[in-house]
This record gives C-alpha cells, sequence and structure tokens, in this order.
C-alpha cells in the first residue's frame, strides 16, 4: 500500500499545523516519513478544469485532479460537502471514503493492498 498526497494537500496540513498547533509540525513529519508518504505531480490545468465537471468549488477541484493524476485506488477525505455528499454521485476510477471506509474495506476483505 502506497500513501500518496497531493502537493496542494501536503501544502495545506504544513500551513494548518503550522498556525494551529505548531510544536506538533515535527510529529507531522514522523508521520509522512514512517508512512513512506509520496507526493503525486502537481496537474496539469486541462486536468484541474475535468475534476471541476466532479467538483465545482475550485480548490477541492485541484484536489480531485491532483487525486486522478496520482491514480488512487482510494481517496481518502472527511469533506462531506464536496467528496462525500450522497446526493452527489462523483463516477472516478477509484474508490472514495474516509479514513474509516477504508479500514473497513481492508477488514472486510473487499480491498487488499
Amino acid at each position: 500500500m502506497r500513501l500518496v498526497v497531493g502537493p496542494t494537500v501536503l501544502r495545506e496540513a504544513d500551513e494548518i499545523v503550522r498556525r494551529k498547533a505548531m510544536a506538533s509540525l515535527p510529529v507531522l513529519a514522523q508521520l509522512l516519513d514512517a508512512g513512506r508518504m509520496e507526493t503525486s505531480p502537481a496537474p496539469a490545468e486541462i486536468q484541474v478544469e475535468d475534476a471541476r465537471r466532479h467538483v465545482p468549488y475550485a480548490p477541492d477541484a485541484r484536489v480531485l485532479a491532483e487525486a486522478i493524476r496520482a491514480e488512487p485506488d482510494w481517496f481518502v477525505t472527511h469533506d462531506k460537502k464536496n467528496f462525500l455528499n450522497e446526493e452527489q454521485e462523483l463516477k472516478l476510477a477509484f474508490a472514495v471514503g474516509t479514513p474509516g471506509d477504508l479500514i473497513q474495506s481492508i477488514k472486510d476483505g473487499l480491498y487488499l493492498p
């Protein structure tokens, strides 16, 4: 199993930890290192525009474009408004869910890394 994080998400995580819990920054770095986190390449603008067909909110469309570019099995998020909205059916080549959804899928044997 690989942990791939888009450059936008990584930058946002860094900014949030710096703003809200600066002392935790080394812990974030340790967790990303222990998880052997890889950074996905930045998407092309055409990929971002394509992602906007799924998610109209531009910052989240960029995150989705980064995920599409990374070609994951799972896109893990807590964003209920733009990614986990039951009324919005995202037709993507990968599963979208919460960390708990991924863990449950592994437990159920539906996803074997």
